[in-house]
């Protein structure tokens, strides 16, 4: 099985505007906080944390959201909803590149 690719909804729309409001990362991933591998966990604290598939993180200063395509597979509505986001407000959407960890031998 390959691993999914991850992408990345960055806070600046494509004329250049910081998208507001200033936590909307956190919103949109806390609406996702749901898919979780597993299902939903039940509890005290359950509900305390991001899901692994939809993270909030700034990059060079600017807010973003991290999305696993994995996601598309556990809830395609999800999905939809997170890319319709970033189509609707008009937030680039772009895939993350990972870089194997320093010092591991490239191939």
């Amino acid at each position: 099985m390959s691993k999914s690719r991850q992408f990345c909804i960055h806070g600046i729309t494509h004329d250049g505007r910081t998208f507001r409001p200033s936590d909307w990362g956190e919103r949109l991933a806390g609406a996702m906080s749901s898919f979780r591998p597993g299902g939903v966990a039940a509890g005290i604290g359950a509900h305390i944390g991001y899901s692994p598939y939809c993270v909030p993180q700034t990059v060079g200063g600017v807010r973003c959201v991290f999305v696993d395509e994995a996601l598309r597979d556990i809830e395609p509505m999800a999905w939809d909803f997170v890319m319709n986001f970033a189509r609707d407000n008009s937030l680039p959407v772009s895939e993350v590149c990972v870089l194997p960890p320093e010092g591991s031998s490239g191939g």
